[in-house]
């Protein structure tokens, strides 16, 4: 087994982990995308008492929505191949490094989460 092994398939496991969370946020951002486009085909088919607040329910800001969570899964993708290469390319090299900073990772996931828990308020409250 090569040396620090464990390492590198800890970093990988990471890696896919993000990737994984990833493409779940951009699963949530088609699948509210796609619900705001049947509420208008359901809206669009029924009568205008039914159909007013069907089309109330289906607003632009679902659509920007699943399409800003998209971007962002895309974004959590990005930024964990680029953390996986940077991380790879420090345990190849044989000097010693201190650990990096993680401090613009945590305020960027905060962000994110803030903003999913935000979306999902309006949606379900508003």
């Amino acid at each position: 087994m090569s040396r620090g092994y464990s390492d590198a398939a800890a970093n990988e496991r990471t890696f896919l982990a993000w990737v994984r969370t990833g493409v779940a946020v951009i699963a949530l951002g088609f699948v509210i995308e796609r619900f705001n486009l049947f509420l208008l085909a359901v809206a669009a088919e029924t009568g205008p008492g039914r159909g007013g607040q069907l089309l109330r329910l289906a607003s632009p800001e679902g659509r920007y929505g699943g399409m800003a969570l998209v971007a962002a899964g895309v974004a959590i993708i990005f930024i964990a191949t680029i953390r996986f290469l940077q991380t790879a390319r420090w345990l190849a090299s044989d000097a010693a490094r201190t650990p990096p900073a993680i401090h613009a990772t945590l305020v960027a996931l905060s962000t994110l989460i803030l903003a999913v828990a935000a979306f999902s308020a309006w949606l379900a409250f508003g």
